[in-house]
């Protein structure tokens, strides 16, 4: 699990490689991640915007910008927890993401939270040792 706090907001991941989507002999590998986003502050927030960096084994980066998650901006009072679960599919049976979630306070504030950078590894990844 990958763990992040920013103003007390805590982010929580889970990457999961889905062997059953992905078809390696195609370079099709597929990832699913679970999130877990908890208030630990003081006053209400809404997530209303993600911003992820994927970048796949070979370096190609891309970027994924959008209106909350999973077709939600969920409001989340003092100790309250959102989850959910989304995936991403590469080219590359490797890969990392990161990304931040523009927040709100009630009175208006906007401001950036970090979600921590999280390896998407696939049994299919060749070891190195160095």
């Amino acid at each position: 699990m990958y763990v992040s706090k920013t103003r007390e907001i805590d982010v929580k991941v889970e990457p999961v490689y889905l062997e059953e989507q992905s078809s390696p002999t195609e370079n099709h590998y597929v990832w699913a991640y679970h999130i877990r986003i908890t208030n630990e502050g003081k006053e209400q927030v809404q997530l209303l915007h993600r911003h992820w960096e994927i970048t796949d084994a070979s370096g190609r980066r891309q970027n994924v910008k959008g209106s909350g998650v999973v077709g939600k901006q969920p409001v989340l009072k003092p100790g309250e927890t959102f989850e959910y679960t989304s995936g991403t599919p590469l080219t590359t049976p490797s890969g990392i993401m990161v990304g931040t979630y523009q927040m709100e306070s009630v009175t208006g504030e906007q401001f950036m939270v970090d979600i921590p950078a999280f390896s998407l590894d696939s049994p299919h990844q060749p070891v190195r040792l160095h």
